[in-house]
């Protein structure tokens, strides 16, 4: 039976770009930064000769799913010729829960990061919730383009 989600893969391009946007924008913490290769990651993933760069990072207490960025130096990394759109197949963005969404939204406008649209409501009537709870939520982009969301539950409102 599954029990959570442990943590989320991003295949990166540039290393350092990606690293401080999610440690210096975002505010996660790296726990290792360590390179792997050798016959078990060939066989785990497919691919021979096998060489990349993981950091893998944390959020606050680290009870959650972590994120592991990896950058491949062998085989080099390869992008589709498809643009990151929130309807192609496949996993399409990653979801931060966040305590006070505005402020969140400020500091990283402050960074230089661009947003979809301003923090929007959902509205209730679309989306079920235990309870009478409200999401808020935004859309932006990572230096490499993946989407992800800021989002924000709260009661009775």
């Amino acid at each position: 039976m599954l029990k959570a989600i442990d943590h989320v893969n991003i295949v990166v391009r540039d290393m350092q770009p990606m690293l401080a946007f999610y440690t210096d924008s975002l505010g996660m913490k790296v726990t290792k930064d360590v390179v792997i290769t050798g016959d078990w990651i060939e066989q785990v993933v497919g691919l021979k000769d096998v060489n990349a760069r993981v950091i893998y990072l944390e959020i606050g207490d680290a009870t959650g799913p972590r994120i592991e960025l990896i950058q491949y130096e062998n085989p080099p990394c390869i992008k589709s010729d498809s643009p990151n759109s929130p309807h192609l197949l496949g996993i399409r963005h990653m979801a931060f829960s966040v305590d006070d969404i505005d402020s969140i939204v400020k500091r990283l406008i402050d960074k230089g990061v661009a947003f979809n649209s301003t923090v929007m409501r959902v509205p209730s009537t679309q989306v079920t919730y235990a309870g009478s709870v409200c999401k808020r939520l935004v859309y932006f982009h990572d230096p490499e383009g993946n989407i992800l969301e800021l989002c924000e539950y709260s009661v009775g409102e």
